[in-house]
Order: C-alpha cells, then structure tokens, then sequence
C-alpha cells in the first residue's frame, strides 16, 4: 500500500473515529427519535432518493414513524412527516421550534444576514418590521391590489402583443411577479425588456433550480467540501453577489434623495429606522441587515409565486375542461370589462377551489426551509438536542391519504363541500405555519388569484402538442418542485 492510500486509510479512520463520538456525545444523554443507521461522515446520504429526497423521508416513515433521526453529512437531522406531527410542533410547541437552520446556500448567499435564516432578537425584530411595512404600503390591503391590478393589465397586455404566436410565458410572468415585489420594495416597476432586470430574473430563477439540483444538494450537506470542489455552485454564488450589486445600488439611489417626512417603500423604512437606531450598539437595523432582508424578498418573493403561476397556467392547458369551466364562473361574476379584486373570490368558489389545488398538487417547497433547536426540545417523548436541524416536511401533510380523498390527483373538489361552497382544510400548508410561515403570505396568495383570474377572462390557454403533452411532474426536485416550462399559445377570447 503506497504512502498516499495509507494517509487516506488513516484519515478516513479518524473521521469516522470522531463521527461516531460526536453523535454518542450528541445523543447519548437523551432518547433521540428512532431512525435508519448511518455511515460514518456521510451518515444517511447515500440512502436519499437523490431526484427527490423527500421521498426517501416518506418512505423511512413507514418503518421508523412520524418523528424520526436521520444523519445528512455531519449534521444530526429530525424529520417531522404528517400533519399531525408537524402542527404539533410548528403551531401548538411553536416557542420551541422558531429557530432556523443553517441552511448553507442561503447562507453564502445572505452572508448570514437578514430575516429569513435569523434567530433570536434580530429574527423577532426584523420580522416585526417586515409584515408591519408591507402592510403599511399595502400587503393585503386596497393600495397592493391596485398593483396588483395595474401589473395585470400590463401582463395582459403584453401576452396580446404575440397575436396568438406560441411563447414561453416564463419571462413575462416573472417579471409581472416582481414588479410586485419592486413596489413595495422600492417603490418602482420596470418594463418589461429591461436587459438588467431580466437578467436578475433570471438569476434568481437559476439559484431556486441550483438549490433543487443534485449540485446544490450536496453544497447543504458537504458546504466546506463543495467550496473546494468545482461545479457549477461557484457560478451561481457569482451571480447572487451580481444581484446583491443591484440591491446595493438601489438602496444608494434612496440614501440619496430619502425625505423622512415621506416614506416611500419599504427600503425608505428601513433607513429611517437605521438612522434612528444608528446610535444603539446592539441594533438589528443596520446596513447588512437591509440588504440581505431585501434580498429575502426578492428570492422568496419572485420564484415562488411565479412558478405557482406558471404551474397553473400548465393545469389549464393539461385540463381543458377545468379552464373552460373557471371561464364560465368568472363570466358570470365579473365578466370581461372590469379588473377582478379580492372580493370576487366570494363570488368564485369553483376557481378559488383550483388555484388552492394547483398550490397543494404543485407541492412548491416539500421539505420546507429547515428549522433548527436552539435549545433541548421535549417532543412525544423524545428530545430532540440542541443544534439539530428539523425539517418539517410539508409534502407528507399536502399529499396525506387521511387529509385528503385523492391527494395523488389532481382533484379541485378537495377545496368544494357538497354544495359547491369553498371549504379550507388545515392540511393545506404551502407557506408552512407557526411563527416561521412565510410573510408574505397575503400578498402571494393575492397575486395567484387577480393575475390568475385576469389571464382567464381575456385568454383561453393551450399549446401546440395539445393537453396529452403537459407532464404536471417537476422538472427538479429537491429544495423546491421547479414545474416545466412550455411554450403555450394565448388566444383572445371573444
């Protein structure tokens, strides 16, 4: 055995050494939930499903249960699976579970920054500030849905402007999508076939695909070793640092002509609040903050919302005669001289009931963004250590066979009583829940419906392959479902 092998012998050996004394240090003292053995250093790794880890938790669940303990790399994980397990923790334990993980591509990507991967006093605050800004300047209110509204007249028409020519409505629909978010942010849009603007789409839609990929997978796991290795992460942090630029120079642009008599945005807010506080050591209004909560926004704000979007629009095309009947409902309630606004969806129970499907079938975020025990947490019975990271995953309760009659179908009556009516189901939990469900809630679940609704009344949705072409399946799964792309065709209703 030549020197080099021997070296890598030993230090495997010693790796292996020190796993197995961490995790009898870590979960010696407590009774952790019960869960598959690992090897050591990767730990359950090569067991996932690497097209689609979810899967592999689901299925672990049969043999180990709802709460079980996996190893991902060096780091000790608790699976939540079901609704059951994770309302429990998540909403009714929800003081314990409000810590978030390490999530390590957000982590380069944030630097460590802002709301969403903080903990502590800064989380409490930012968060605080955040959902009471946005609400100032609209979300969930009169003044967004009139964005909301204007943005949809541009997106119509823009869709017009192709006469009925096949498109891909990726792009368009980002961009819609944003310019939402870029009004309450910075409190301007901008036209579609801005070169920059686009460009920074296009980033943000790359990251949430790198993150879904086998590549960005493992950077989570192994975030040290990916840093060495080549592949295709480096240039996607290139590019965030690219966009982290753009966000800079906006906030420069305001630093320059704020007025603190008038607020413009949330952006202005924020600077308010730093010029009040800049005196105050222990401030969480300070300047990293703002760039990385806007940041956030702009992240969690774009793609999500948009691929929902875009995955709806592919529902449409894959079924027809859902399409045809959302058009009739919508012709009844509304017609096609006005704008739809909130107060439809009363008047809209059949279409409310498949956009709230689209979002349930679409599964977006399966394991949802980790949270993390920032102390010994007492849960059925067992103790979840301090510094574990949890994953709710919120697949388990969006498809569990007790919550819903077809969860494996696309079935819009899982949203319909026997009369027809609109009926929620706790088991629907896209945003996630608790204290750590996402802010901008309101604002998403608004913008699917009037941009959704307003497609219907002006357009009948197709594609050149016909309905038989549409495969509802995720083109990526991994941190999110990335849906297909398609080129579709928009024709004028008459």
């Amino acid at each position: 055995m030549d020197v080099s092998a021997t070296l890598f012998l030993v230090a495997g050996l010693i790796l292996g050494l020190l796993w197995l004394i961490r995790q009898r240090k870590s979960g010696g003292q407590c009774r952790l939930p019960p869960g598959p053995s690992g090897l050591p250093v990767v730990g359950n790794v090569l067991q996932l499903d690497k097209k689609a880890p979810f899967k592999t938790f689901l299925k672990l669940s049969e043999s180990y249960g709802p709460v079980m303990t996996l190893h991902l790399g060096p780091q000790r994980v608790v699976v939540l699976v079901g609704y059951d397990a994770i309302k429990e923790a998540l909403v009714d334990q929800a003081d314990d579970f409000t810590g978030r993980g390490p999530f390590p591509f957000l982590v380069k990507a944030t630097r460590g920054f802002g709301l969403a991967i903080s903990n502590g006093d800064r989380w409490r605050q930012l968060r605080r500030f955040t959902l009471m800004t946005l609400r100032d300047f609209g979300m969930g209110r009169k003044g967004m849905e009139e964005w909301i509204q204007e943005e949809g007249k541009h997106l119509v028409a823009h869709i017009n402007s192709n006469n009925g020519a096949s498109f891909d409505p990726s792009y368009v629909i980002r961009y819609s999508v944003s310019n939402v978010i870029g009004c309450l942010v910075f409190g301007q849009r901008s036209s579609y076939g801005d070169a920059k603007f686009e460009y920074i789409l296009q980033t943000i839609s790359g990251f949430l695909k790198f993150g879904s990929s086998s590549w960005g997978q493992m950077y989570n796991v192994f975030p040290r070793l990916m840093e060495w290795l080549p592949g295709p992460q480096h240039k996607h942090f290139t590019k965030v640092e690219e966009l982290r630029g753009f966000i800079i120079h906006k906030i420069q642009e305001h630093m320059d002509t704020l007025d603190p008599s008038s607020p413009r945005d949330f952006a202005d807010t924020f600077l308010m609040r730093m010029n009040q506080e800049k005196d105050i050591p222990t401030t969480e209004f300070h300047y990293d903050n703002l760039v990385s909560t806007v940041l956030n926004l702009f992240f969690a704000g774009t793609e999500t919302t948009s691929s929902t979007i875009r995955f709806a629009v592919n529902v449409m095309i894959k079924y027809p005669q859902l399409q045809e009947k959302m058009q009739q409902e919508i012709d009844t309630a509304i017609g096609q001289e006005r704008c739809p606004c909130m107060e439809d969806r009363k008047s809209l129970p059949f279409t409310d009931a498949v956009l709230h499907e689209v979002q349930r079938f679409l599964d977006l975020i399966p394991l949802s963004i980790p949270h993390y025990s920032l102390r010994d947490i007492s849960f059925r019975g067992y103790t979840i250590p301090k510094d574990t990271v949890i994953i709710p995953l919120l697949h388990s309760a969006l498809k569990e066979e007790k919550q819903w009659s077809t969860p494996w179908s696309f079935n819009p009556q899982h949203f319909l009583d026997q009369n027809g009516n609109f009926k929620k189901n706790p088991a629907f939990l896209p945003f996630s829940a608790g204290k750590r469900s996402c802010v901008g809630e309101s604002l998403a679940r608004m913008e699917i419906f009037l941009f959704m609704v307003s497609l219907l009344q002006y357009f009948t949705l197709s594609c050149a392959g016909g309905p038989d072409s549409i495969d509802l399946t995720p083109e990526l799964s991994g941190f999110g479902n990335v849906p297909r792309s398609y080129a579709i065709i928009a024709t004028p209703r008459q």
